[in-house]
């Protein structure tokens, strides 16, 4: 075995949607908060994230998190989300499989029948409540950063599409809600046309970022639409489908958790869910997450909401992971 580096790795996933869980070998990231370690990775060690998630370690939909001492004292552990993407300030699905490895682990103090994980996050501080039983990790509800509508009743010039209505909404990442009725798609069972549906929702942010590229109003690097969730005919406010489609080219597989908060936050600013009403959120493969809206708050002088989000996640395995220093495909590659 020849590698100067072993990285050390719990997979797991949410409601279908992977996990990598990077538990040692990286080290620690230089940054004061988990914001600037965040750019700081990006700028100094963005092939790590390639050679974790690209093929042939990863695939084209991989997903995981690196774990890091916290920045802050208020928290148990830090976090930064990877993905095929990029590094996100916020994943929600990402954040039940962090905390149920954890839990799993033994890596935190856990106690039944809640475990109280508190994470140190770039978009901010996220709360895990781990329901817990025989240390099984059963079920995890996370409190999520302050979600709010970014715009309301706005269109789009799409190339090869037309003039398309959407709302934007953020829930940790900015999302383009577009209701498929609009676009004359259908929402397939069998899923037979996912290559229109994703087309179609690549086009619409591509057309939304280089028209009104959206930027977080106090976190000016937080910006850009990567995400457009494609809403299924005959969702309403108590539960809603869709097809997550994400940026440069996959659907999300669970019901993405960020996706439910943005979702929560435009019904709300539509005076369509109420607060503490359960809201089911259903992704393009039917697994379910369970949101919820527990107060209003501020961000920038705007109208927002903090969500809560109900979901499960099972670990897969463990693995440790290599480069060898002849491996023609040092930060792997995308197929």
């Amino acid at each position: 075995m020849r590698t100067s580096n072993v990285y050390h790795a719990v997979d797991s996933h949410t409601e279908g949607m992977p996990t990598r869980v990077i538990t040692g070998g990286v080290g620690v990231f230089p940054g004061h908060t988990m914001a600037e370690r965040r750019a700081w990775f990006l700028a100094n060690r963005d092939e790590l994230r390639q050679l974790l998630m690209f093929e042939p370690r990863g695939h084209a939909a991989m997903s995981g998190a690196i774990l890091q001492p916290p920045t802050r004292q208020d928290a148990d552990w830090g976090v930064l989300y990877i993905e095929v993407s990029g590094c996100l300030p916020m994943c929600g699905h990402g954040t039940i499989g962090v905390a149920t490895v954890l839990v799993e682990t033994g890596m935190v103090d856990v106690t039944e029948p809640v475990t109280t994980i508190r994470l140190d996050t770039p978009a901010g501080l996220v709360v895990a409540e781990v329901a817990v039983a025989d240390g099984r990790a059963e079920r995890v509800t996370i409190t999520n950063v302050p979600s709010f509508v970014e715009r309301l009743d706005a269109s789009v010039a799409v190339p090869g599409i037309g003039t398309v209505p959407y709302d934007l909404a953020f829930g940790g990442n900015f999302y383009a809600i577009v209701r498929l009725t609009e676009l004359g798609i259908e929402f397939r069972a069998d899923r037979s046309n996912q290559q229109e549906l994703l087309d179609a929702g690549l086009a619409i942010m591509a057309a939304i970022n280089a028209a009104d590229e959206p930027v977080h109003p106090e976190r000016t690097d937080i910006r850009g639409c990567h995400h457009v969730y494609l809403e299924a005919p005959g969702s309403t406010a108590a539960h809603s489908r869709h097809a997550m489609a994400i940026f440069p080219g996959w659907f999300d597989r669970s019901p993405c958790g960020t996706g439910t908060s943005a979702r929560m936050a435009q019904l709300y600013a539509r005076g369509e869910l109420s607060l503490q009403q359960e809201f089911i959120n259903e992704s393009y493969i039917g697994s379910r997450f369970t949101g919820r809206l527990i107060s209003e708050t501020e961000v920038a002088g705007r109208q927002a909401v903090i969500p809560t989000i109900t979901g499960r996640a099972w670990l897969t395995g463990t693995a440790q992971y290599f480069l060898d220093p002849s491996d023609p495909f040092p930060q792997g590659f995308l197929l």
